[in-house]
């Protein structure tokens, strides 16, 4: 009646009256990845496993809590080793194994993607860094000029002055003759 959560409770007084039944944990972790609870389903799936090794369905139930984890390796194998136990199960022949290989391919297409996305990328950067030649003529040319027009500018300093009243005023000051109005009616901002 999908009341997982009451079910959870339920589940969780039987285990602590019969800690060691597989079955238990197993449906534990079905309830649970219906809530999307994937770590503790994970966690369930495993106490199941640990509590009755050689049960199919706790097994698979792993492999597809696994699979909610994105652990897609992981799933494949506890797959394989619920069809160990019972190889005539075509549920998890023909949907749980088979849907996880394919996530694995895949997974394998997107990851061989990205790295040949990475090198393109990569040889592209490369690429388009032009070799400068640092000492041409041209570009010491720039550079002087650049100093001279710094050298001019740092002469003047301007100074933006806002009076506590609100009013703004500017000023121009040479190196050698500041004009610094009165500190205590305004507030300097450069």
């Amino acid at each position: 009646n999908y009341r997982y959560r009451e079910a959870i409770q339920k589940w969780d007084k039987a285990l602590q009256l019969t800690p060691e039944d597989a079955t238990l944990y197993e449906m534990k972790s079905q309830v649970l990845m219906s809530l999307h609870e994937m770590f503790p389903a994970v966690h369930a799936a495993e106490m199941a496993v640990q509590r009755n090794p050689r049960s199919w369905d706790a097994w698979q139930t792993l492999g597809r809590a696994q699979l909610g984890l994105g652990e897609i390796a992981l799933a494949i194998r506890s797959f394989q080793v619920s069809l160990h136990i019972f190889p005539m199960n075509p549920e998890v022949w023909k949907e749980d194994l088979s849907w996880a290989r394919k996530l694995h391919e895949q997974q394998k297409a997107t990851k061989m993607e990205a790295a040949q996305a990475l090198a393109k990328e990569k040889e592209l950067s490369q690429e388009s860094i032009p070799d400068y030649d640092f000492e041409s003529d041209e570009i010491v040319a720039v550079c002087a000029a650049i100093a001279e027009k710094e050298k001019a500018l740092s002469a003047a300093k301007t100074v933006v002055i806002v009076s506590a009243s609100g009013t703004v005023e500017t000023v121009t000051e040479k190196e050698n003759c500041p004009t610094t109005p009165d500190e205590t009616l305004f507030i300097r901002a450069r």
